[in-house]
Parts: structure tokens; sequence; C-alpha cells
């Protein structure tokens, strides 16, 4: 206990170097804390699935589980769906947005979400590679637990046409709460793995373009001047 609170108060907590049992006064830690119960956030810690795996029961015991941007995969979804079926689990609001998880990851997840025990309200899928077939599980899945959910971000992902309409028949369902759908900005570039999704080609209008900016490599890189030369 008094290694781990070092570690957090030094501020060089790392996985490498935790044992069983400094995992263990870790969680216990975590678990005493009114504070990381209220939201907890994976990035303060590890930004790991490892570390959420560890961490299970801290999120089990939250309100809000903050794991954007987490490194996560479908392994991870099927553990947190474990943790959205518990009776015991007191979490309300899941954000596993910029996370690989694609529709397998969604599918795992919506496992969990059909459970009578699931009482999630926010849902944020943000930028998770996933398609209509990740619409297709959810839709099911509050289809069989309509009352809980009222609020789900499928934005920078591309449900289709189809995708979009089938949860947009539920906002509209009286027995579902689902208020709030997010699925835009959307696309098939969305499915992307990477920085390659934000890649697109650019023209430059040579009669407003700054007549201070120098190109080179057919006007594809950008330049900058030293005294009367370009350094690509």
């Amino acid at each position: 206990m008094e290694e781990i609170q070092r570690y957090l108060k030094s501020g060089s907590l790392s996985t490498d170097k935790l044992s069983p049992a400094q995992w263990s006064a870790l969680v216990f830690i975590l678990l005493s804390s009114a504070n990381d119960l209220e939201v907890f956030e994976l990035n303060k810690f590890f930004a790991s699935e490892e570390a959420l795996l560890m961490l299970l029961p801290v999120v089990k015991a939250s309100n809000t589980a903050l794991l954007s941007s987490c490194n996560l995969s479908e392994r991870s979804c099927e553990a947190l769906s474990s943790v959205l079926s518990s009776q015991s689990s007191s979490l309300r609001e899941l954000d596993l947005s910029n996370n690989n998880l694609q529709d397998s990851g969604v599918k795992l997840l919506s496992a969990g979400l059909k459970s009578p025990h699931c009482r999630l309200e926010t849902l944020r899928l943000s930028d998770c590679l996933l398609s209509q077939e990740a619409c297709v599980s959810l839709a099911s899945a509050l289809s069989s637990n309509p009352s809980h959910l009222r609020e789900l971000d499928l934005s920078y992902n591309h449900p289709g046409d189809s995708g979009v309409e089938l949860l947009s028949a539920g906002v509209k369902d009286p027995h579902w709460r689902l208020d709030t759908l997010r699925v835009e900005p959307g696309g098939v570039r969305w499915l992307r793995p990477g920085l390659s999704k934000y890649f697109c080609q650019l023209t430059i209008d040579t009669n407003t373009v700054n007549r201070h900016l120098q190109l080179s490599d057919n006007n594809r890189k950008r330049g900058r001047s030293l005294g009367d030369h370009v350094i690509q």
C-alpha cells in the first residue's frame, strides 16, 4: 500500500513495475477513493488493455468510466460486457471512443447491454472502426433491454444508411429511452485504422493563396524560405 501511494504521488507508476500484490493494493486504493469512483479515467494511470483488465473492479464500482484512446480491442469489450451484466455494477456512463473495437468488439459488448442488470445510460463509441454490423448488434441489445440507455454516440464511424435507420427507429419507439443518437460525421473513410483516415487531397487557389507560402514537389509539400532558397 505504501509503495503504491508513493508511486501515485510521484507520478512514476508503471505497469512494468507492478507485482500482483501491488496491483491488488492499487485496486484497493482506488476503490477507497470517492473521487475515482465518481469518474474513473484510465488514462490517468495506464492507457493499456492489460491495465483495464486488472482494474475492472474499479470500473465496475464507478459511475463513469472514461476509457477513450486506451489501445483497447474486442478483448476489453468481452470483459466490459461482464461488468455491464453484473447486478452490482454502478456503471452509468461508458466512453470507449478512439479505440480499435470493430464490429466484433461491439457484438461482445452488446451481450452485456442485453442483460436485465445493465443500467448504462450513456455509451460513446466514436471513431471505433464500426460499420452497419455494429448497429445491428446494438439495436438487438436495445430491443432486448430498452429501458435505460439514453445517449449513444457513433460519430466518426460508417454505420451506413440502413444502420442509421435501424437505430433511428429505436429513438422513435416509445419503449426505448434512447433520445440522443449521434452518427455524424460518418462514412467509409472512418473504417481506416490509424492516421490514414484523415488523409485528403487539397487544391490551392493560386488567386487567394498567401503570397509568402512556398511549395515544392508539384505543389504537394510546404517549404520554408531561407534567404532565396527553399528547404523541403
